[in-house]
This record gives structure tokens, C-alpha cells and sequence, in this order.
């Protein structure tokens, strides 16, 4: 059966922008020897936890007692203070008609939270969503998406995949899924389109209204050629 996943931050929810300053803001203080918000242009798409053992690797400081649930206590505070969903998100859900689940890097807690803050929960409905702590590794290790697949009772080919960093592309290719990468968030990087495809995106989608356009051509190119002679 077809199906279509969402990455959940800088896909549906525009969280991506909230989320660097944040670190950029806490890593100033805690590794002051490291230019954070280059460092971080290269961590888009891992979890808290990954992005600061990879940055304190890399300074001469240590990070504080509790400093990854330190950043996400605080991402999340004003999380539910600034979220906005993605513009156009919600219409494009609406002209969906193929079933629909969340595969995420971010706690679950944290997912359900950023769905209600925007209104999306409503829209969604009651989908399967599959987070980080579910699987032996997070993205770009495909084990996230393999779990969803099996749990979805769907091979990866039937998947089709929504995701804008580089870690999800990567995470979702590897699984075997057809991946579009999204760029239509307010956090994205120069260049994100070519180290979207190079990551193995089949398709580059700027805008959530080209959505439904792209489900239509990958559903039509997995139709069997009918013979009518």
C-alpha cells in the first residue's frame, strides 16, 4: 500500500529557525571556542544529543551536567511560544488521499506538542508517528524508517518520503524509499537543494502547493505498463 511521510521539523512545522537559535544562543555560552552557527549548518537534521557530542569533540570546553535536555527544555519553551506550521502544510494534507505517517528525529512528546501548537493535529488525524527513541539509531541511520515501514506493514518502495536535511534524505534513501526533498522551510542554507539531491532526493520541492503534483507523478511512473496489443 502507498504511503506518504512526513520528517516532522521543517516539513510540517517550521521549527528549524526557532530550534538553531536556540543552540546557537546556549553553545555561545557553553563551547564559546566553536563559530556555533557554522558548526550547526552541518548537524541539520540529527538530535540534540548527537549534535553536542559532535560539537564538544570539537572545542577545548565541556558541556554542562543535562546539557542536551537543557537545550530541549528550552527549544521547546519557545517552541510553544513561536511555532507556526509550514506555510501551505495544511492544504496540501487536505488534497491528500493516500494514508500518511510522521517519522521524526524529535521525541515523541515533542512531535505531538508541535502538531497541536499549529493546528496540525486535527488535520493529521489519528496517524502512526515514529520517533527517535523507537530505534537502535537515529537518522541518517535508516533503522527509523525501516521500523516504520515493517510497523506500517509497507515495503520501503511504496513509501514516499518528505524530508529537508540532508540526515532524513540520507536516512530515508538508505531504507529504500523515494524521498522528495522539501527547501521551503525558513531555515534553509544555500545550496540545500544540490546536498538534498546528492543526499539521493528524487525530487526538490520548494513550496508545499507542489505537493500533491509530485505524489501524483510518483504514484503514475509505479503503474504496471498495461500491453494492449
Amino acid at each position: 500500500m502507498n504511503t506518504l511521510i512526513f520528517d516532522c521539523d521543517g516539513v510540517l512545522v517550521d521549527s528549524e529557525t526557532i530550534a538553531e537559535t536556540t543552540l546557537v544562543e546556549l553553545l555561545g555560552a557553553w563551547l564559546p571556542d566553536l563559530a556555533a552557527e557554522e558548526e550547526l549548518k552541518a548537524a541539520l537534521g540529527m538530535t540534540t544529543a548527537n549534535i553536542l557530542t559532535h560539537l564538544e569533540a570539537r572545542s577545548a570546553h565541556r558541556l554542562p551536567a543535562r546539557a542536551a535536555a537543557r537545550v530541549d527544555d528550552t527549544i521547546e519553551a519557545r517552541l510553544r511560544r513561536e511555532l507556526c506550521a509550514i506555510e501551505g502544510v495544511a492544504e496540501a494534507i487536505a488534497s491528500l488521499t493516500l494514508p500518511l505517517a510522521v517519522v521524526s528525529n524529535s521525541r515523541r512528546q515533542r512531535v505531538l506538542d508541535s502538531l497541536a501548537i499549529t493546528g496540525l493535529e486535527s488535520r493529521l488525524g489519528e496517524i502512526p508517528i515514529f520517533t527517535a527513541d523507537q530505534a537502535a539509531a537515529p537518522k541518517p541511520d535508516p533503522a527509523i524508517y525501516r521500523l516504520a515501514a515493517a510497523e506500517l506493514s509497507c515495503a520501503p518502495g511504496d513509501c514516499l518520503v518528505v524530508e529537508d536535511s540532508v540526515s532524513g534524505v540520507t536516512a530515508a534513501h538508505g531504507a529504500g524509499m523515494t524521498v522528495i526533498g522539501f527547501t521551503g522551510a525558513s531555515h534553509v542554507p544555500a545550496g540545500q537543494a544540490e546536498r538534498l539531491r546528492e543526499a539521493g532526493a528524487w525530487q526538490i520541492l520548494p513550496h508545499m502547493h507542489g505537493l500533491e503534483t509530485l505524489v501524483r507523478q510518483w504514484q503514475a511512473a509505479r503503474q504496471p505498463v498495461v500491453d494492449s496489443r
